[in-house]
């Protein structure tokens, strides 16, 4: 099994060399540090210093800041030294693109530099190029003549390095070789980390940025299999490229750097919003705050091999029923079960509106695909794009209406008829004989439940099980945010 994390079905974080920026420890036995990034102009000294007090104020314990140029960096040690007058010790990373000197400069001011590998010292200029070998090689010794010089002044002053890939931002170089991939991503960072470990520098943390989450999921994968077949383990900082804002940036951080918090993956988290950065650190802490107590989770089965690539993105195949697996896009059930009655208007928060003057439903583009009722009565038509589900024991044939059996009513269902079953992931699904017009309601309450799903979806691929499937889950969150966040890793 190729391995990209600790195990599947089992929480721990991967294991990974400590690295000390300034007085905060990032990855080793250190918790999952929280960070973000400064939205001032650099030259605007007294802005920059009150808005990190903002952000650490609000949580965070490593601040970013952007210097593009030699002023710029230079300009640092004046918002050090201001923040440190007023007590604050929290370390500062330069942010740089493209200046070399600007780095130089930087790593001897602050705690940390991070750098691009695509825009350092190899450039994209959108230009095509059929590098061979000798090519190759050359450009390679452009970048150690350009790297190494930064590589040894943050070694002097004890800074650490960020080598920090973007998706989108590779080199023609590495373009050339590996296209806009995963896989170039990784070499592109994997370079400038063997130029550091040949200078004997280890002070790094590495990144594989991108906006696209399932590109981000795959490259960190990529990155950590081929560390530890390299018998490297250096901290990764989690992120998605601008998410956005509000829920849809919520969403985006949360599928991106959930998926991986969930393998045990990452030391360093910065969510990226289009917000103001104090904003961005309660939604971190909360993706953090998931995985405090995960360890201890209930024993999942555990898996010896995946019967599917996990670096590459490929759906299972099903078998299509109603609107539901083939080559549909994923449903939306909603859940009115524990109303006491069901009229038009307990339809509109799931974007179906009636005009009673008109007779008439509108629908929006939000609007859900089935509804479960559950022991409910409709005594109104529906939307013609709707679907009810019911509980088999009050469920009558009615047009686009359909039973709802738990997996103890088994025998009961009729295969000539197009029903639901709902099953819990601790049910060995080899013991179930399902009609081909079933389709499965999947749900776990395990606390680790995205990997007891994860063992599930195996299950039914090795025991060549082509029903679709709906994956439900159930959850206890205190605030919208917690809600948002957790299901959007799960989903």
């Amino acid at each position: 099994m190729q391995l990209y994390c600790p195990s599947p079905t089992s929480y721990e974080r991967w294991k990974t060399r400590e690295v000390m920026v300034g007085n905060v420890g990032i990855g080793g036995k250190n918790p999952i540090r929280i960070q973000s990034m400064t939205t001032t102009d650099t030259m605007d000294t007294d802005a920059t210093i009150e808005q990190s007090i903002r952000m650490i104020d609000t949580g965070c314990e490593i601040i970013r800041i952007t210097a593009p140029s030699n002023k710029e960096a230079e300009n640092l040690q004046k918002i050090k030294d201001g923040l440190r007058s007023k007590g604050f010790n929290t370390p500062l990373v330069a942010d740089i693109h493209f200046t070399p000197n600007a780095a130089e400069i930087a790593a001897s001011i602050v705690e940390k530099v991070r750098i691009n590998p695509g825009n350092y010292a190899d450039r994209k200029k959108f230009e095509i190029h059929d590098y061979n070998d000798a090519m190759y090689a050359e450009k390679l010794e452009r970048i150690q003549e350009r790297f190494i010089p930064l590589v040894r002044i943050c070694k002097e002053n004890g800074t650490a390095m960020r080598i920090g890939t973007n998706h989108g931002s590779l080199s023609d170089r590495i373009m050339s070789r590996y296209g806009d991939t995963p896989l170039g991503m990784v070499e592109s960072a994997l370079e400038f980390l063997r130029i550091a470990e040949n200078e004997s520098y280890h002070d790094i943390i590495l990144s594989m940025k991108a906006s696209n989450t399932q590109v981000m999921v795959q490259a960190y994968r990529l990155l950590v299999k081929t560390m530890i077949e390299e018998k490297m383990n250096y901290p990764l900082h989690l992120g998605v490229t601008e998410a956005g804002e509000a829920e849809d940036g919520r969403i985006k951080s949360a599928v991106g750097i959930g998926t991986l918090l969930e393998d045990g993956l990452g030391d360093t988290i910065r969510v990226s919003l289009t917000e103001e950065p104090e904003a961005e650190i309660p939604v971190a802490q909360l993706l953090v705050d998931r995985y405090s107590g995960r360890k201890n989770h209930s024993e999942i089965p555990k898996i010896d091999s995946t019967p599917y690539d996990p670096f590459f993105r490929k759906r299972r195949t099903t078998n299509g029923i109603l609107n539901l697996g083939d080559e549909e896009v994923p449903r939306v059930i909603g859940d009115i079960s524990n109303s006491k009655s069901i009229s038009h208007n307990d339809l509109n928060s799931f974007g179906y509106l009636y005009s009673k003057s008109q007779d008439k439903w509108h629908v929006s583009d939000q609007a859900l695909d089935y509804l479960f009722i559950g022991d409910n009565k409709l005594d109104f038509e529906i939307p013609g794009s709707l679907s009810i589900i019911q509980n088999n024991r009050s469920f009558k044939q009615s047009e686009r209406h359909y039973p709802l059996f738990n997996s103890y009513e088994l025998d009961s269902i009729d295969p000539k008829q197009i029903s639901f079953l709902k099953v819990e992931s601790s049910i060995y699904l080899g013991d179930l004989s399902l009609s081909p017009k079933t389709i499965l309601i999947l749900e776990s309450n395990k606390e680790h439940g995205y990997a007891a799903l994860r063992q599930k979806f195996i299950e039914l691929i090795e025991l060549k099980i082509l029903n679709p499937v709906i994956v439900k889950r159930d959850y206890s969150a205190n605030t919208s945010d917690e809600f948002l966040l957790y299901s959007s890793i799960d989903l």
